[in-house]
């Protein structure tokens, strides 16, 4: 335990990795070190790390490097801790939270409660908080311990599936009668139908690569399956909403000039193929501006409309049955793969990167 090592990636080529070793800092009076468990890696992690100077996200800064050439990805997973000299928490607690793929972290632990703690370590304080809170497995009800790659590898997706498939129907959905959902073979994408699957006021189409489509039929969540190549097929009459987690350019200017004043809202929902933001020279000529959607700001609002209590009520009861529809033996959504140690996540974060990851697949980083 004398050496803290560190999975980087270069801030100007995502694809290069590093492993950073250091001696393991002192403790010091109202810190706690916590042993890193085992992480999820997914998409998600690559936008993470592609969004990381944007200023409402700035995922590089919640575990800066002191390289400033290379940035720390995190990971939601789990943890246990170590040490500790903060009143409130003991030796072997284990936590649920976004960590860096590392083999321990340091922290300020500070609003020590039941349900766990915040980072107060003074450079996250202006991040957003939905980022550092530390859930004690202890008492969360939503925990299972037979399920915890699936908690980690979906938990994360599905608060972002969730929330946005609440702000749609608290939006009546702008008016659609349809919606699409582009990348619909992605665990973010198909959360958000599993939401909204039994919502009879409109039709759920799942738009995907040709060699997916298969696969998203077979989910049942969405009304019917379509390849790229073939959306102008779709009937432009129909008022239409534009869900988008490609990020692909070209296709999301496709949508737009087949739907035009009939596409009622478009919705930037994050990217797996695209790393950059929409820019104004990508902006499309027909139709709304698409919007960026982040899942905070829902909460928010719901933590205003419900109260904290019935939000998290709400989203556990979803969260377990997605969980059990993912995980269902006869025909399951997923297939867990483990990886062991920080050399196996670097060939891991190159595949991700590079989009070589089956959507079927997820995969959990186990680190002790």
């Amino acid at each position: 335990m004398s050496t803290l090592s560190q999975l980087q990636n270069n801030k100007s080529d995502l694809q290069q990795t590093r492993i950073h070793s250091e001696p393991m800092p002192a403790l010091q009076e109202g810190e706690a070190l916590l042993r890193i468990c085992s992480l999820a890696l997914t998409t998600n992690n690559i936008t993470y790390a592609a969004f990381g100077e944007t200023p409402h996200l700035r995922y590089w800064n919640f575990y800066p490097t002191k390289d400033a050439a290379w940035f720390h990805m995190p990971a939601w997973g789990f943890a246990e801790i170590v040490e500790t000299n903060v009143e409130g928490l003991a030796k072997g607690e284990r936590f649920y939270g976004f960590w860096p793929i590392a083999s321990h972290v340091i922290m300020k632990p500070v609003r020590v409660g039941e349900r766990g703690f915040y980072d107060g370590i003074e450079h996250r304080l202006e991040l957003t908080s939905a980022y550092n809170q530390y859930q004690r497995i202890s008492t969360d009800a939503a925990y299972r311990a037979e399920d915890e790659n699936y908690q980690m590898l979906l938990r994360p997706l599905f608060i972002t599936s969730f929330m946005l498939a609440d702000f749609l129907e608290d939006n009546n959905f702008f008016g659609a009668k349809r919606v699409i959902i582009s990348s619909a073979s992605s665990k973010t994408a198909y959360g958000t139908a599993f939401c909204l699957e039994n919502n009879p006021s409109v039709e759920l189409i799942g738009l995907t690569s040709a060699s997916n489509t298969q696969f998203v039929d077979n989910l049942g969540c969405y009304k019917r399956s379509m390849a790229y190549a073939d959306v102008e097929q779709l009937d432009a009459s129909v008022p239409t909403l534009y869900v988008d987690f490609s990020g692909n350019n070209a296709l999301r200017n496709r949508v737009h000039s087949h739907f035009k004043d009939t596409l009622t809202h478009s919705c930037f929902a994050g990217s797996s193929q695209n790393h950059e933001h929409i820019s104004a020279a990508d902006t499309p000529m027909h139709g709304p501006a698409p919007q960026p959607y982040f899942a905070p700001y829902q909460i928010k609002k719901r933590n205003a409309d419900w109260g904290a209590a019935e939000v998290t009520r709400k989203f556990n009861e979803a969260q377990l049955a997605f969980i059990q529809r993912t995980k269902n033996p006869q025909q399951p959504w997923m297939l867990v793969n483990e990886h062991a140690g920080l050399e196996q996540a670097q060939q891991l974060v190159e595949d991700l990167v590079a989009g070589r990851i089956d959507p079927k697949e997820g995969h959990a980083l186990l680190l002790s």
